[in-house]
């Protein structure tokens, strides 16, 4: 995926790669000239406090699969998880070096280049992690977005009683910073269109979660509240292709979700029997314009969702969306508002992962809800709108 578009009345990414499921193109627009100035993410729904800090791991047995220049794999790796402190300095979105990058690689202008950087984000930086045993959710982003762009969805999570790991993937996406200050920038997007890109994403992800699960223990103090008895993984788009990638590669991924992202790896014809949910726009149900999941659902012999959800777009479940007022770029008419989509991604998100790592059954995963219409249960209960 390569263009962030201001749209007619919205923001929309174009899917120009075989990373993601495509978004119909509609006309673009620059932005607005007044933007309301900076975003402010939904606060988390759980009940605890959230802090946040980040990591820096370097594989030394294996080179860089992007920048041939480098023979070792670095990984920056943000955490966030309970705590007990309540005051402290908000961690910031993004640099504004990164948030420079970010605009100009998603064509966005007509806005300041630091606008991202001043989002208000929830969670407190480098505070002390609460003390109790927690499951663990792997986090990985789309193709081009650094993971920044989930953190609405990691706070949440954290505020629910979960630790999240979320991988800045090196050189896939148009900036992330590495220990000692250097910006990576997109490497991986030169060959996007080559042959075989996807498998190939996949599997250098599928390894970069093992090396972190690997690292953990080790380089985060805080590594002794993790139950590495329950660990889960969540990616938007190539990163929920790489979710599928890791489970088969890693027994200790015992659940995963793939939102909004074809797949791409061999799942053993045998099957695969480890929960598994989709979770989407409608261009992913049965017969819709991207057929991987309708295959790879087939091979899932376990607990397993195909959730739809109407009037989205691929972005929907980011923290994309949120952005639009600051970008000064007003909704798109006929889509689900942002704060909604973000609401439906963090409750159906938080209650597979409440079921599979900390034994609640969801009663919400079983049926359609009136609560939340626009959500479908597939192939049974979806179809186009």
């Amino acid at each position: 995926m390569r263009h962030l578009l201001a749209v007619a009345a919205g923001l929309v990414v174009l899917a120009a790669s075989a990373c993601s499921a495509p978004t119909p193109p509609r006309s673009a627009t620059s932005p607005s000239p007044t933007p309301t100035g900076p975003a402010v993410l939904p606060a988390p729904t759980g009940d605890r406090m959230v802090g946040t800090t980040i990591l820096y791991v370097n594989d030394t047995s294996r080179p860089d699969p992007w920048n041939l220049d480098v023979k070792t794999r670095e990984l920056k790796v943000t955490l966030w998880y309970p705590t007990e402190q309540k005051d402290g300095e908000r961690a910031p979105y993004m640099t504004p070096k990164e948030s420079e990058l970010f605009l100009k690689g998603s064509k966005v202008a007509g806005v300041p280049s630091d606008t991202l950087s001043k989002t208000r984000t929830n969670a407190i930086k480098d505070a002390e992690p609460a003390g109790e045993k927690l499951p663990l959710v792997v986090l990985s982003p789309g193709f081009t977005k650094p993971l920044s762009s989930l953190t609405s969805l990691a706070e949440d999570l954290a505020s629910r009683g979960y630790v999240v790991a979320g991988i800045d993937h090196t050189y896939e996406s148009y900036v992330t910073t590495l220990s000692d200050g250097r910006v990576a920038e997109c490497i991986a997007c030169d060959s996007d269109t080559d042959a075989g890109f996807g498998p190939r994403v996949v599997q250098g992800r599928a390894a970069d979660v093992s090396f972190v699960l690997d690292q953990l223990p080790s380089k985060w103090d805080g590594a002794d509240r993790i139950d590495r008895s329950r660990i889960a993984m969540v990616g938007q788009s190539i990163g929920g292709a790489g979710a599928m990638a890791a489970m088969v590669k890693d027994p200790r991924v015992r659940a995963g979700i793939d939102i909004d992202g074809s797949t791409y790896t061999r799942i053993p014809k045998s099957g695969f029997s480890r929960p598994f949910m989709f979770i989407g726009s409608e261009e992913h149900v049965p017969g819709g314009s991207d057929s991987s999941w309708d295959r790879d659902w087939k091979l899932l012999t376990g607990w397993k969702r195909w959730i739809a959800v109407t009037h989205t777009d691929h972005q929907a479940f980011t923290d994309i969306p949120l952005f639009g007022p600051s970008l000064g770029i007003k909704p798109v008419y006929g889509f689900l508002p942002a704060k909604r989509s973000a609401e439906i991604a963090r409750t159906y998100v938080a209650a597979f992962l409440d079921q599979h790592l900390k034994a609640r059954p969801q009663t919400l995963l079983d049926k359609p809800s009136t609560q939340y219409p626009e959500v479908k249960l597939c192939p049974e209960h979806c179809g186009r709108s």
